[in-house]
Formats: structure tokens, sequence, C-alpha cells
């Protein structure tokens, strides 16, 4: 016979993740806070409301631990390449010297053949 878990109220999950919703929303719009703790903070009530779905409206709570193990399986993915590919991501200008040398020398010589 199957087993049968009590059904889970999901008005409360749904107003639980209404909340976090609106303290994102809240913390988006925290323009004192470093961008680093906003990003952090952000990613840690994403996470918390990927959660909430994953159990109650995915049924993971009720399932065997395996199943959440491999559920979790692409979270771990996704953190490592992100983590990985920051060095990539930083934005830095990534152009040679030799090159922004080149590009003031045409830069500068530019308005002396203007005045000829």
């Amino acid at each position: 016979m199957p087993e049968t878990h009590q059904e889970p109220n999901y008005m409360t999950v749904f107003y639980s993740l209404a909340v976090l919703t609106a303290v994102e929303i809240g913390v988006a719009y925290m323009r004192f806070l470093p961008l680093l703790v906003m990003g952090f903070m952000l990613i840690v009530l994403a996470l918390a409301k990927a959660a909430l779905v994953g159990m109650y409206f995915m049924h993971l709570k009720f399932e065997k631990r395996t199943l959440g193990i491999i559920a979790m399986t692409p979270l771990i993915l996704c953190t490592l390449l992100i983590i990985a590919l920051l060095p990539d991501l930083t934005g830095t200008n990534r152009k040679s010297e030799k090159v922004a040398a080149v590009q003031v020398e045409t830069a500068d010589a530019s308005p002396a053949a203007d005045s000829n």
C-alpha cells in the first residue's frame, strides 16, 4: 500500500513566497548596500524561494532522500560553473598596452592632419 502524507498548506507556501519576493524587491532598491552584499542577499533569498518551490510544489519534501540529492546536483554544478567563470566576467579591460599605445598615437595624429 502506498504511503500517504498530509497535504501541505499551499496558501502558507504562497504567502511565504510572496513575502520573500517583497523582501527581494526591497533589497534591490537599497542603493546604500555594496553590490556584493546586495547580490549575496538576493542569491540567498532566491535559493530560499527555490527550496520552497522544490519541497512543496514539486513534492520533494515527501520523496526519498536520493531524489533530493539528484535534484540538488544541477545547483551544485551551476554554482561551480559560475565560480569558474568569474574571472572572465569581471569586466576588466583586456586590451594590451601595445594596442592602446597605437590608438593613442592615431588619436594624436588625427588633429594634426586636419589642421593642414
